[in-house]
């Protein structure tokens, strides 16, 4: 297998992670006005992500220096064509971290909660349109520089893909609201996460839908019912007190769904509407000596990582009360 191969699969691999872990961070923030009743709920609802959210966002930090190194040409279209949203979802990440650390330091903590409410909901939205946009493809020119304005990147298949990626979030949130929290607290996200849960497999199938008529593949038809089977999966487990089975079931669906954009999206990294302009694993990677001592790097530390972060998982895993 060629090492444009192993480095494309592997940016796959830590943009699945980070959604997978990140995505239940955000569906959190998302719920944080919705679930909680008064402030110790909300205290609660912080303390079930506080030992891990800056952990999860160390998968985006490499998704976006492996892409760096691995595919400059792509991280440099990427980042000039789609650079409003991204700042903004910089912006909202940077903020949402803030908050965080700060609301337990102040009085007042109305003003963290809602700056943690949006620094959430802006980043769960903005993903899902620009995942949406690299799939379907954008102006680029000759140079491949992108040509094409804001309103560009704001069409109505983009904007269903951040719906998509937003439903699906916030229902990964209550899920793992519902696992990590007891009593009433527990039962709001239940109750919500099903109402969630169902506007996240419409929305989402529709976007997965549209999007295998557009750019589907024989093998990531498969991939797609899989990741409808486990949001319907979820919903059933969650509906049986089974939230465990719920949280894995939908994070089978974000990882099935991720691995559909990107098996879809390959061999492009960036495809163009004149697709004589696309950007792909060939005129976009570094070369091949870069690419090998990446590959002895990844392969030496990425276990250590892995590691690292399931042992963390593992000693904050009981629920949170309030004692």
């Amino acid at each position: 297998m060629e090492l444009t191969t192993v480095w494309f699969a592997l940016i796959a691999v830590l943009w699945t992670g980070y959604f997978v872990l990140e995505g239940f961070d955000f569906g959190v923030g998302v719920l944080l006005p919705f679930v909680a009743r008064d402030e110790s709920d909300r205290r609660l609802v912080v303390a079930s992500i506080g030992p891990v959210w800056d952990g999860n966002e160390v998968w985006l930090l490499v998704a976006g220096g492996a892409t760096f190194a691995a595919f400059p040409e792509w991280y440099a279209t990427l980042f000039s064509g789609f650079y409003l949203p991204l700042f903004l979802i910089l912006l909202a990440l940077i903020a949402r971290g803030i908050a965080l650390e700060y609301r337990n330091k102040s009085d007042s903590t109305r003003g963290w909660d809602r700056t943690f409410f949006w620094g959430s909901l802006a980043p769960a939205f903005l993903w899902g349109v620009a995942f949406a946009n690299i799939v379907h493809g954008v102006p680029l020119d000759a140079a491949h520089e992108f040509t094409g304005s804001l309103f560009t990147l704001l069409n109505p298949y983009a904007l269903l893909g951040g719906a998509a990626t937003l439903t699906l979030f916030t229902f990964h949130g209550a899920v793992f609201l519902a696992l990590r929290t007891q009593g009433e607290l527990r039962a709001t996200a239940i109750r919500l996460g099903r109402q969630i849960g169902l506007l996240a497999l419409l929305i989402g199938g529709a976007f997965l839908l549209i999007t295998q008529l557009d750019k589907g593949k024989p093998l990531t038809w498969p991939i797609a019912a899989i990741a409808a089977a486990g949001i319907t999966g979820a919903l059933i487990a969650l509906g049986r007190d089974r939230d465990g089975w719920a949280f894995a079931a939908n994070a089978l669906a974000i990882v099935a769904i991720t691995a559909t954009l990107f098996a879809n999206l390959w061999p492009n990294v960036m495809p163009a509407l004149d697709p004589a302009n696309s950007l792909t694993v060939d005129n976009a990677s570094s070369t091949p000596y870069t690419l090998t001592v990446m590959t002895w790097v990844a392969a030496i530390f990425t276990p250590v990582v892995l590691l690292y972060q399931g042992w963390t998982y593992w000693v904050f895993r009981k629920r949170l009360t309030l004692d």
